[in-house]
């Protein structure tokens, strides 16, 4: 009986996508630590999850995009939580979500510390029954339209930080392993991959590990080992506030069109996270994408606009300590469809897979695109992604 060839898979990112993936490989009904060997590269010093799938909002959602992934993602969410205790591990629940539009109050007497007061003033009165009655961590009194974007079992959200990390921590129980250092390269020999080459995060030297299949997710970092990727960068802010332990913060995700006082509009997205953690992003912008994650700048008057513009209708939010002030980088895809790319780039080498490109919701499709991944790679029951393979793209 012929041998079975030993995999040798790389996966390249140590991101919610690459973390997940290694997950998924090592999970599969035809692994074995004996035949398959499955390493996760990841750029920071500092471990994984260190860009935007640490930094992002987590939200999990049936009417996300694209819907054929989504199809997939949700359910796995639900059957990951399940089975790991997500509930408990990294804050899985299913939470309220809508849209909603307001006006802000004036903010004064800036602190050195963060804190504002509002300005007192007449206040003209506006119909509350728009708002949603346990929304207890909102203005009533500001809220001049709300309308929920799905039904209860519709929208659920994760603490992606803790989902991320976790991920790995599970692929590593079953026999993953993380690997510090930058990719540079795939080598490649007879139109098949052999192995990635990257640089020491130590000495900086040139090394290479050996591969039989290699996973691209580096998310915005993608184009740098496949330039023809066509994948952009994003950044974006966002702060994380922790509310006075003795309020409890309603579980609502709200996508927000706050009318300033001083002019203009606001629309910065608001996560209440189950351990009583509020995040905010906002706006992103084209700052240039910097060669390593851990390179990755913070501006703080973007986050300083994101805390007013909550602050301005939110007074558990404004009284709230601020514990972070951070900024990621999204991977766009630059063409029509808008992506995630997901499958093997055979055009490239055999045995060359990516799985990149996912926006804003890389926390949402994970599961969905790890899935994909791994029945790829391993074998077993075939899922289609015709609109998402890179052969669409490149």
């Amino acid at each position: 009986m012929a041998q079975t060839q030993h995999r040798n898979i790389v996966v390249i990112g140590g991101g919610i996508i690459g973390c997940t993936s290694a997950y998924y490989l090592t999970r599969h009904r035809s692994y074995s630590p004996s035949t398959t060997s499955v390493t996760v590269l990841e750029a920071s010093t500092h471990g994984v999850a260190q860009g935007a799938s640490g930094k992002a909002g987590g939200l999990v959602a049936k009417w996300a995009y694209p819907s054929e992934l989504v199809d997939i993602s949700f359910p796995e969410h639900t059957r990951l939580a399940n089975e790991h205790n997500g509930k408990e591990r990294w804050g899985w629940r299913f939470a309220n979500c809508g849209n909603w539009e307001g006006r802000g109050e004036t903010l004064t007497h800036r602190g050195t510390g963060g804190s504002l007061d509002t300005s007192s003033g007449v206040v003209s009165p506006r119909d509350e029954s728009v708002h949603p009655d346990d929304l207890n961590w909102v203005k009533k009194h500001l809220t001049e339209s709300y309308s929920p974007m799905s039904a209860p079992d519709g929208t659920a959200q994760v603490h992606p930080y803790l989902f991320t990390t976790s991920m790995m921590d599970l692929a590593m129980e079953k026999g993953a392993t993380l690997l510090r250092g930058s990719a540079t390269a795939i080598e490649q020999e007879v139109g098949c991959v052999t192995g990635v080459r990257y640089s020491d995060p130590i000495d900086g030297s040139s090394k290479v590990t050996p591969a039989t299949h290699v996973v691209l997710s580096a998310g915005a970092w993608s184009p740098s080992i496949v330039a023809s990727l066509p994948i952009s960068a994003t950044r974006a802010h966002s702060v994380t506030v922790r509310p006075n332990p003795e309020v409890t913060i309603a579980p609502y995700v709200l996508f927000t069109e706050i009318a300033l006082p001083e002019g203009g509009v606001g629309t910065p997205e608001i996560y209440a996270r189950p351990d009583n953690e509020i995040y905010a992003c906002g706006l992103a912008d084209d700052s240039p994408l910097p060669t390593n994650v851990d390179g990755v700048e913070v501006d703080q008057t973007a986050c300083q606009s994101i805390w007013e513009q909550v602050a301005s209708i939110s007074t558990e939010f404004r009284e709230a300590t601020v514990e972070k002030r951070q900024a990621c980088f999204l991977p766009v895809v630059d063409v029509r469809g808008g992506g995630p790319i997901i499958g093997e780039v055979r055009s490239i080498a055999k045995g060359l897979y990516v799985a990149a490109g996912h926006t804003c919701w890389g926390i949402c499709n994970a599961p969905g695109t790890a899935k994909v991944i791994s029945e790829l790679i391993m074998g077993g029951r075939s899922i289609k992604m015709r609109n998402l393979e890179p052969s669409r793209y490149l």
